[in-house]
């Protein structure tokens, strides 16, 4: 029976996430090749131990490259900090494994060109942890646009926020950092343009705006200014017409992961909340005004890959659980076949939109995404 041999770099909330899903995807799906959990790595040798007991993993080491270098290792699963992307995926790509890297890319737009080119130069699949194109609402969803139920598109809006940076008193962290990237954009909108991405096309121009709430965080007994931005917002302009809004909010007292998008057509419109991760809300302008209203449908074993997982609707799926549709499509990937996945280059593709926003920010202006280069 074939099988594929998994290295993991990681085990922080993303580590074992992937450790789930490497672990289920077999038994979810009943297909595809046998998983090897074969090599974790952790910062240090004891808690690399720990996690690869705790993981199922075969074998524990606190050297990434060490990793990477072990033949028993196909695919590598990376889910450290953003700065590290980088250097573990080239490095990866290069020793001729495939590469399941977490969002963002990078910090620094070069830093991602050079992530894509080395994907190109070695033929290997290199996807991204884009996991919430995966959810069965917004498959449903990109089903409903492409039938034309609510005709032409001509705007969307799409708002992220969480409430773990909302106190003013928690403590500093690397998210807090410049070598993390800019904040809020690229740790949150990421996400909204990887659902705009998939279900909608390309921005070609964006105008975007970054802002601090909280100037410095306690850090020891002092306090340590802030690097990074924790709200951000853009305008965007789609290359095919239509326009959009994007706002993400680190600092969003309540919301727990909120991630709603609201997309306007000509015949009506379509409401999702991730927070609400099973329901669709659908608007159709047919028949008498007095009878028109908004349809609300739960996911169930009709909108795949839900049935997969649950056989009765009603019955919730959860992030974890698309996870273990993202390593499916990744497999998929490895095997030659088709895979609902954002890869490398696409993924460069946000990251140019994300670092043109940036640029718009500071210069006050309307920027072309094809201008993004000039910003890193």
């Amino acid at each position: 029976m074939e099988t594929i041999g998994v290295g993991l770099i990681g085990t922080g909330y993303m580590g074992k996430c992937h450790a789930l899903a490497w672990t289920g995807v077999r038994a979810v799906f009943g297909d595809g090749p046998v998983i090897r959990r074969a090599v974790l790595c952790e910062v240090d040798e004891e808690l690399a131990r720990r996690q690869a007991d705790a993981f199922g993993f075969e074998k524990a080491t606190a050297d990434w490259k060490a990793l990477i270098a072990d033949p028993a290792v196909e695919v590598v699963s990376i889910t450290t900090p953003n700065a590290l992307h980088a250097p573990m995926a080239v490095a990866a790509l290069e020793a001729g494994k495939h590469v399941w890297c977490e969002k963002p890319m990078a910090p620094a737009l070069a830093e991602a060109e050079r992530m894509a080119a080395a994907a190109r130069a070695s033929g290997k699949v290199a996807i991204l942890g884009y996991n919430y194109i995966q959810s069965p609402a917004i498959r449903f969803i990109g089903r409903l646009i492409k039938d034309g139920a609510i005709g032409r598109l001509n705007h969307f809006r799409v708002e992220m926020d969480e409430d773990y940076l909302a106190d003013a008193e928690a403590p500093f962290s690397w998210r807090s950092q410049a070598s993390a990237g800019y904040g809020a954009l690229d740790d949150f909108a990421v996400h909204p343009l990887s659902l705009i991405t998939t279900l909608i096309g390309r921005p070609a121009s964006v105008f975007g705006e970054m802002s601090k709430p909280y100037p410095d965080r306690a850090d020891g007994p002092g306090r340590r200014a802030v690097e990074t931005y924790d709200i951000a917002t853009a305008l965007l302009r789609m290359e095919e017409g239509g326009s959009g809004t994007i706002q993400v909010n680190r600092c969003a007292w309540g919301r727990k992961g909120r991630l709603q998008l609201q997309l306007f057509g000509a015949k009506g419109m379509i409401v999702f909340d991730q927070e609400q991760f099973n329901e669709v809300k659908v608007y159709v302008a047919e028949g008498p005004a007095e009878g028109q209203g908004f349809r609300q449908i739960l996911m169930g074993p009709a909108h795949p890959p839900y049935e997969k997982f649950i056989v009765a609707p009603g019955h919730q799926m959860g992030f974890n659980d698309l996870k273990i549709v993202e390593a499916h499509e990744l497999l998929n990937r490895i095997a030659g076949k088709p895979g609902l996945t954002i890869d490398f280059d696409a993924g460069l593709a946000i990251e140019r939109t994300i670092h043109a926003i940036a640029r718009s920010s500071r210069e006050g202006r309307w920027v072309e995404i094809d201008e993004a280069s000039a910003s890193s």
